[in-house]
């Protein structure tokens, strides 16, 4: 089915012409130093439709041979393009430039997204898409009215810092967001002048090789964005122990963290992890219990809870548990799952059919390990859409060390724990080996501003959830990342490096 229309083949004729173009090429090619390629070995890799199980795209499986041809065309870019000596407002109309294409071309955008990932497409287009056009915008702004040469007053000297992009910055990003994440994760090196080389998720490279296209139709001189598309354990592993890259961000599991940044430890390549989550939300007994109901069931099932920073430990008082229980299953009951093209689909599609036995089997060992099941969850039937990868939403409650209250499942599953004193909520939360965001929910805001700076994370949300604006950093701590974060201000100062000029006065 695309777009309502029940079919075995993705029909082309459905899609806006420009997705459909892009769709139909044979193998989707890497873009390395302004061309186009294929792997050396001609190898490919298939990526599916995750609404209905199908093959969507043969693309090039690239591998260490072309990360070192990224690097080394990126390296050439940072050199002779002009690209990082460019005035900030020359290079701030280039980023404006792609941008602008961003949003001409949204519909299409969105339409290969929402094919990619499995997730509505009204949703991408209303958030995915338009947010990283406007972080690109935000961030070449910002650098136009960055001071790059600052005096220091020091006796007997005279002295200034310099700040100057690195170099070639490497990116690896997850499948969840592909789009957005490009987005808040290129935009701050390009406005500083760094030249970068993508590594896109094997399971969600489309969106990328497409920012790619656009760079290169906005004016960016080849080899400033470059796109390597292949498996983690090969390109991205290359990539992440490149030693021409200057700086790296990964953003995925805390397990690849770790490797990642033991790669770039042995080249003393400094590193941002934007890692995992297991946030909470904690809910006071003065609330608007309905509506704060519904609105964690949004957070906990958007892109079909494939989402790192969203509520899916709920901490409730036990005064209002069981309206807010009634609620929430009713909510979640209610949602309409179907494929991504559907307009009227609530919850879509998880990324593969790994990621879906991934949460069935969590599921599974949490209502082994005592949990209640509220909602079990499990395989959903969507007609006409067998092979894909639907999930119902499952709601559980129980111990606190209950393994489904404990680690990151990824899907769309929440854990209902409830809490009498102030205190014993804030341990609940505190217990977590992540720290990325959690949410405050209360109708006395002096409360809620005195929990939320008592949580330890590195986003503390109040009477709402996942929510995301430019100049506010966001970033996590513990298990959650290191290294900075995005959106903020600093994240534009992650790429620039400080040098001091100094001498002596005569």
């Amino acid at each position: 089915m695309v777009f309502g229309v029940p079919t075995e083949r993705l029909d082309m004729t459905m899609l806006h012409p420009e997705a459909a173009a892009f769709l139909q090429s044979p193998v989707q090619r890497m873009h390395v130093g302004g061309r186009w390629i294929d792997a050396a070995s001609g190898e490919t890799f298939e990526t599916r439709d995750p609404g209905r199980g199908t093959v969507l795209a043969n693309v090039a499986c690239g591998g260490a041979s072309e990360v070192d041809q990224a690097v080394r065309a990126a390296q050439e870019a940072y050199r002779t393009s002009g690209w990082s000596t460019l005035p900030p407002n020359d290079r701030a109309a280039l980023l404006h430039r792609l941008a602008d294409l961003i949003d001409r071309h949204a519909e299409a955008i969105a339409q290969i997204e929402s094919l990619d990932v499995g997730k509505p497409r009204a949703q991408a287009a209303a958030f995915d898409i338009p947010h990283a056009a406007a972080t690109l915008r935000y961030y070449a702004d910002l650098a136009v009215h960055t001071r790059r040469r600052e005096p220091i007053g020091v006796s007997g000297f005279e002295a200034h810092t310099l700040r100057v992009p690195y170099g070639v910055c490497g990116f690896i990003f997850p499948w969840n967001f592909p789009f957005l994440l490009v987005g808040w994760g290129v935009a701050p090196a390009l406005a500083a002048g760094n030249t970068v080389v993508i590594k896109p998720a094997e399971d969600t490279p489309l969106s990328t090789l497409y920012f790619a296209k656009l760079a290169e139709a906005a004016g960016l001189p080849a080899g400033v964005v470059n796109v390597v598309t292949g498996f983690g354990s090969t390109a991205g592993a290359a990539l992440a122990a490149h030693p021409g890259i200057r700086r790296m961000s990964f953003t995925g599991s805390p397990e690849v963290g770790r490797l990642v940044a033991e790669s770039c430890g042995r080249n003393l390549v400094p590193v941002k992890l934007e890692l995992g989550g297991k946030g909470a939300a904690v809910v006071f007994d003065d609330v608007d219990v309905a509506g704060a109901a519904k609105a964690l069931v949004g957070a906990v099932t958007l892109n079909a809870g494939q989402v790192c920073c969203t509520a899916t430990r709920w901490i409730v008082h036990e005064r209002i548990r069981d309206r807010f229980v009634e609620v929430a299953k009713a909510a979640m009951q209610g949602l309409r799952i179907g494929y991504g093209g559907d307009p009227n689909a609530d919850l879509g599609p998880v990324v593969s059919e790994k990621q879906r036995r991934r949460v069935l089997g969590y599921l599974e060992r949490g209502i082994g390990e005592g949990a209640e099941a509220i909602l079990s969850g499990g395989v959903a039937a969507v007609p006409g859409h067998e092979g894909g990868y639907y999930l119902k939403p499952a709601l559980l409650r129980g111990d606190p060390e209950n393994i489904c209250a404990r680690d990151e499942i990824f899907g769309p599953a929440a854990f209902l724990m409830t809490f009498r004193e102030e205190q014993e909520a804030i341990d609940l939360v505190n217990r977590s080996t992540y720290g990325l965001a959690n949410s405050v929910w209360s109708a006395d805001l002096a409360r809620a501003g005195r929990v939320a700076e008592q949580l330890v994370a590195g986003n503390s949300w109040i009477n709402a959830h996942n929510l995301f604006a430019h100049g506010i950093p966001y970033a996590g701590c513990n298990l959650s990342g290191c290294g900075g974060g995005v959106l903020g201000p600093e994240t534009l100062l992650d790429y620039l490096r400080s040098q001091s000029i100094v001498r002596p006065r005569a």
